[in-house]
């Protein structure tokens, strides 16, 4: 196969990877992750779509304690906010392997217009008879911009937590076969 199939398409949480990256204190950054509960992807003649859905309370960073103040409503506040959701609007400069991703991020109950930049990475059998295909994807937004605008200081001023978080996004799909719309 050497192109996506037109039809419908599941992601694979088990292989795939949300994960963010944020500065802390100016001089380090913190790595953390969260669970993909469910992604689709529709294939058609028109274009394609994909939705996914996250769990924010999922978020791991290595550290329980600082786990949980991002859970709180200083952060995510993941019990008004139960979800983190992606709809894709558009594409644009595909050239067969790269190309923007253009969508719909909601994060802290507000939504925004992201553009990742996205790579398909291929196409395979699996073991099962199933077509699988990856993509990665990155992008940077501000948690500002999301309601996310806790202001903890230190120094002259100097931001504990910065203000940009950089996503990269892992995700495998497996083909369920054609779109039933």
């Amino acid at each position: 196969m050497s192109t996506l199939s037109a039809g419908a398409w599941v992601g694979d949480p088990v292989h795939s990877d949300i994960s963010f990256k944020v500065r802390h204190m100016g001089v380090g950054k913190v790595r953390g992750e969260f669970a993909l509960v469910s992604a689709a992807l529709s294939v058609g003649e028109g274009g394609g779509q994909v939705t996914a859905l996250i769990d924010p309370a999922s978020v791991r960073t290595g550290n329980e304690q600082r786990d949980q103040h991002i859970r709180s409503a200083d952060f995510l506040d993941v019990e008004k906010y139960p979800r983190i959701e992606f709809t894709s609007t558009g594409v644009r400069g595909f050239d067969g392997e790269t190309f923007i991703l253009v969508g719909e991020l909601t994060l802290h109950g507000v939504t925004r217009t992201v553009e990742l930049e996205a790579e398909l990475l291929g196409f395979v059998d699996d073991p099962s008879g199933a077509e699988r295909t990856g993509f990665s994807a990155t992008t940077v937004i501000s948690r500002a911009a999301f309601g996310v605008d806790i202001q903890l200081a230190f120094g002259a001023g100097d931001l504990v937590v910065a203000d940009t978080v950089e996503i990269a996004i892992e995700i495998e799909f497996t083909s369920t076969g054609p779109d039933p719309r």
